[in-house]
């Protein structure tokens, strides 16, 4: 990380008018922020604009990088939520290093997160800026449950095993159109994990390991996620990091079985532009989502346990808290807001506790519905 020159700025939400984006426009405005709306269609993103108040709004699109870029000034902020990242995102980031912006993003796409922190944070540092991915409940609750149960481990830990995992909602129909559509595309793309000190690419969804979670046994997928590259940032000497995903309960196996499949199959030539051909066309974004009476049915739950050489669990931090939507919108506008504030500790590409240290992550985290549950 190098010196932080940006200061306080406006905040831009790209991708306003979408599903999670209306989400962080309605907690800046709760927050006693004013931010510029920007989306593709000008109807839209002007009725949302005065619905909420009578903000400034603009149209922006990916198709024409410029119309972004001419928002941002240094020391600004781009909230994005518009994907699927890997084929979205390129736009919003280049307009936000170039204009020496810090930028905070929605995704939990691990191809994205791979590229922001190996291929785009060299560029923020040499701008002056902060790049925060995947900053919503894909996946920073994860990174705060870890970097909890690693503190309190100490110099014991060397790894550490995280889940997450819903509480009510209803499944793939409780999923917005962009999130189903990024889960397609990832699921098409190589995952990752840290292990043994490194970054190693391996399939999604190649392992399955059953959590302890409120006096029950929940299966759960591994997932390439920001905490293999920012958790062995804060704690020296963490060998591995295992994320999973509790989304698929009992059929959690035949998930991974299904994984291997279609990586099998994607080395054929041919075949992987086929399959994103057909997700492509079968997998719509910006459909809308859980509604929140939905939404309130739903929470979440996650665990992480620090573990020491031989395997062992020395520490343990269990989080829930509300839908992970919810969360998405609060925990974005909160980093928005601190970024514009010039709260960020450093620039590059950032995890949520080297971006903004522990006890403010946590405090943060609690403001948007997740806190630490009591043992």
């Amino acid at each position: 990380m190098g010196t932080l020159r940006c200061m306080a700025g406006r905040i831009v939400v790209f991708g306003a008018t979408g599903y999670t984006g209306r989400l962080v426009c309605e907690q800046l405005v709760a927050r006693g922020q004013r931010p510029l709306l920007a989306a593709r269609d000008r109807a839209r993103v002007e009725a949302l604009a005065e619905e909420l108040g009578g903000l400034d709004s603009a149209v922006a699109d990916v198709a024409r990088p410029a119309s972004l870029a001419e928002l941002l000034g240094e020391g600004d902020v781009l909230a994005t939520t518009v994907g699927p990242f890997a084929r979205w995102g390129g736009a919003a980031l280049d307009a936000a290093i170039g204009a020496g912006a810090h930028y905070v993003d929605s995704t939990g796409e691990p191809t994205f997160i791979r590229r922001v922190f190996e291929r785009e944070g060299a560029r923020a540092e040499a701008a002056g800026c902060g790049l925060l991915t995947a900053f919503g409940y894909d996946w920073v609750p994860g990174n705060l449950a870890g970097a909890l149960a690693l503190r309190e481990a100490g110099d014991a830990a060397t790894g550490v095993r995280i889940g997450y995992f819903i509480r009510g909602g209803a499944g793939a129909d409780g999923m917005s159109g962009g999130t189903k559509a990024s889960a397609a595309g990832a699921f098409l793309e190589p995952g990752y994990r840290w292990h043994g000190g490194r970054l190693l690419s391996e399939r999604g969804a190649a392992r399955v390991h059953e959590f302890d979670l409120s006096g029950r046994s929940r299966k759960a997928v591994s997932a390439g996620s920001s905490e293999a590259f920012a958790l062995p940032r804060i704690h020296p000497g963490l060998r591995d990091v295992d994320v999973y995903l509790g989304w698929f309960g009992g059929a959690s196996r035949m998930v991974s079985i299904s994984s291997l499949a279609i990586a099998g199959a994607t080395r054929i030539p041919g075949v992987k532009p086929a399959l994103q051909g057909l997700f492509a066309r079968m997998v719509k974004g910006s459909t809308g989502g859980p509604s929140a009476e939905q939404r309130a049915g739903s929470g979440s739950e996650i665990v992480a346990e620090a573990l020491d050489s031989a395997g062992r669990v020395v520490s343990r931090a269990q989080l829930g808290g509300v839908d992970g939507y919810d969360f998405t919108g609060a925990m974005v506008a909160w980093a928005a807001e601190r970024a514009a504030a010039g709260s960020l500790q450093g620039v590059g590409a950032l995890g949520p506790v080297d971006g903004f240290g522990l006890d403010a992550l946590e405090q943060g985290a609690a403001e948007a519905g997740i806190r630490r549950a009591v043992s």
